[in-house]
């Protein structure tokens, strides 16, 4: 594998925005020693399944992809090449040497904290051995990690991930990411704001900062001061180029009166905050170990109402958690009613292997839990439709991603990440521009731009590039 040898680099990617970060940077550690993207699994020298554990069922997925991979190494091999085989992510640092003891054809097995030494475990394998890396090492993977090269920034599209944060130190009984991610870490600011200010010069218009616990971000600036995420995403909004900050998941312990004084006074930061309940009963919320109570949880969402009137707000749920009784799953329907969501997360309760959860007495019946997630859905469908609706008539400043499907028209993002479709140049794209809403559908908004606007200089010329990769 050198820089001479071009490879193909396919990397299906399973779960969370992290892990869609976390495949970029693997494919940007990747790109200096010769691996190029391809669409085409069949194309590909080196398959990398970056797996998630979170939902039901999900390393038997990936074992039944890995099925489907040996025989496509097969053919492969018959046609005299060959196909490298791997597993990353969460499955791989909870499942480890099982995996390959399960599916021989796998080459290497690596953990979300091994991907900055991608090449050197591909190095390994090239050699014969069987790699399995589900360590947590002491060096800071980011400082190992190459930044993308501008064209390859700029092809993924005007938003961008950013992980500030990894792993959690809460330990939900439901949750295994203490397990596989380990516990919370925060990455430096300097280092943050490096990433970032490399995302703007590639023409990024958006930032979503990410963490399994995002709001617990604690970096240390130049002078050895810890940063709270409020005063991150002050610093980043002066970086010019970045016109909005969104940042996810949330925890609503880590709702600090500095990140809610944030939302008030910065335009940059959107008015759209994910922050999970999981359950509206207090005694189930115990049983989980979520460490805040209904009534908690209610009193962060009233600060930030009162902070910023206009915010919309999502969450997660589990319905049928171990010992749930009809009282407390109607408990949590009030208290989606109370809030009124503009969208949600909506899952049955699945044992995870390891988990306090999974020993716990009265486990919830399939069909019990299928009800309950049925009512608990029809419920988030009718506030997001209504949410679309409350919308309508209303002027939003809208940023332009891409073309739309239809000829002349162009497709944007609202501050609340609707998707928002309407007619107009593609010479936009770039740019935030007002658009009445004219109509809401049940996945997007139809719009119409009400001002002629022109496009900068700077927004063509980076306008005209992504045009060649939509």
């Amino acid at each position: 594998m050198t820089e001479h040898t071009p490879k193909k680099l396919f990397i299906k990617t399973y779960g969370c925005q992290m892990n869609v970060y976390d495949s970029d940077r693997m494919a940007d550690a990747l790109a200096p020693h010769g691996y190029e993207p391809t669409h085409d699994m069949a194309d590909a020298d080196l398959v990398v399944l970056n797996t998630c554990h979170i939902r039901e069922k999900a390393s038997e997925k990936v074992f039944s992809e890995l099925g489907r991979l040996r025989d496509l190494r097969e053919e492969r091999r018959a046609s005299g090449h060959e196909l490298m085989i791997g597993v990353a992510g969460c499955v791989a640092q909870a499942e480890g040497d099982e995996i390959v003891r399960r599916a021989p054809a796998v080459d290497l097995v690596f953990g979300p904290q091994s991907y900055h030494r991608l090449p050197e475990l591909i190095a390994r394998a090239h050699n014969g051995a069987k790699v399995v890396d589900t360590d947590f090492p002491q060096e800071d993977k980011f400082e190992h990690l190459p930044a993308a090269k501008r064209e390859v920034t700029l092809a993924r599209g005007l938003t961008a991930f950013l992980t500030v944060q990894e792993g959690c130190d809460k330990f939900c009984s439901f949750c295994v990411v203490p397990y596989t991610r380990g516990t919370e870490v925060s990455r430096p600011v300097e280092q943050v704001l490096r990433e970032a200010r490399n995302l703007a010069d590639a023409g990024v218009r958006e930032l979503t900062l990410l963490g399994q616990n995002v709001n617990a971000y604690h970096g240390l600036d130049v002078r050895g001061r810890t940063v709270g995420l409020g005063e991150l995403c002050y610093r980043l909004s002066l970086i010019p180029g970045i016109a909005r900050i969104r940042y996810t998941t949330s925890h609503p312990l880590d709702m600090t009166d500095e990140l809610i004084e944030a939302h008030r006074d910065l335009d940059a930061l959107m008015p759209y905050l994910h922050l999970p309940i999981q359950s509206g009963s207090d005694r189930i919320l115990k049983a989980m170990n979520r460490r805040h109570s209904r009534a908690d949880y209610m009193s962060v969402i009233e600060r930030i109402m009162a902070a910023r009137p206009d915010m919309a707000l999502s969450g997660d749920f589990i319905v049928g958690f171990p010992g749930e009784t009809d009282a407390d799953f109607e408990e949590t329907l009030q208290v989606a009613r109370d809030v009124g969501y503009a969208s949600a997360y909506t899952f049955r309760y699945s044992i995870r292997p390891g988990t306090p959860g999974a020993g716990m007495p009265d486990q919830v019946a399939e069909p019990v839990k299928a009800e309950r997630l049925a009512r608990l859905n029809a419920l988030i469908t009718t506030q997001m439709r209504d949410f679309g609706i409350s919308v309508v008539g209303r002027i939003l400043p809208v940023l332009i991603e891409k073309a739309g499907r239809m000829p002349g028209q162009v497709g944007g993002r609202s501050p609340y990440l609707q998707a928002v479709h309407m007619e107009g140049s593609t010479r936009l794209i770039g740019q935030i521009v007002p658009v009445e809403i004219v109509a809401a559908g049940n996945n997007s908004l139809t719009g119409k731009i009400v001002t002629d606007v022109e496009p900068n200089s700077a927004s063509v010329i980076e306008s005209q590039a992504m045009a060649t990769h939509i």
